[in-house]
């Protein structure tokens, strides 16, 4: 028992001598106190300016043949363009559903107004000759005509107009 007396003078000693500063820098005041510095320096820190959208780049409006326009299909890095009514539209912001791959992949750098019209993405419903003349839509009856407007609306309002289309030769009367 001598020795556990001892030893509680000894500490008592200890205690007695140490320096206040000593108690207060324990771990886990050291702890709290960086936590507490951590939080502040959160708290009044400057925020950064908020980053500004990226501006899309300018595009030139163009005249497009059908031919011209077939490789801006989407591949090697092309943008998508399609083209509706004569009007080319840049749909390159929905390029997971008109570039490669996509389930409309079959419209991109083609006239696909005959298509969108009569809901069908057939490659039949693509004009074949590029060289000749442009599909006049002729045929269509009133429904496929309202829907092709519809589908024309949902462009303007969605996608940039980037160019117009016109038939082989008169792209030079167009200019």
């Amino acid at each position: 028992m001598d020795y556990v007396q001892q030893r509680v003078a000894q500490e008592a000693a200890k205690a007695e001598g140490a320096s206040p500063s000593s108690s207060f820098f324990t771990p886990l005041n050291i702890i709290v106190l960086l936590f507490v510095l951590y939080a502040t320096y959160s708290f009044l820190r400057p925020t950064p300016p908020p980053a500004l959208p990226k501006e899309e780049p300018a595009v030139v409006f163009k005249t497009f043949t059908p031919r011209t326009l077939l490789p801006y299909n989407g591949e090697n890095n092309m943008p998508v363009y399609l083209a509706v009514k004569g009007r080319v539209f840049d749909v390159t912001r929905g390029r997971n559903f008109y570039g490669p791959g996509g389930p409309y992949a079959n419209f991109a750098g083609r006239d696909a107004s005959r298509g969108l019209a009569k809901g069908s993405f057939d490659e039949d419903m693509l004009t074949k000759d590029l060289d000749g003349p442009l599909d006049t839509l002729a045929d269509l009856n009133q429904e496929e005509l309202e829907a092709m407007a519809g589908w024309e609306e949902r462009f303007l309002e969605k996608y940039l107009v980037v160019g117009k289309l016109v038939a082989v030769g008169e792209e030079e009367k167009e200019e």
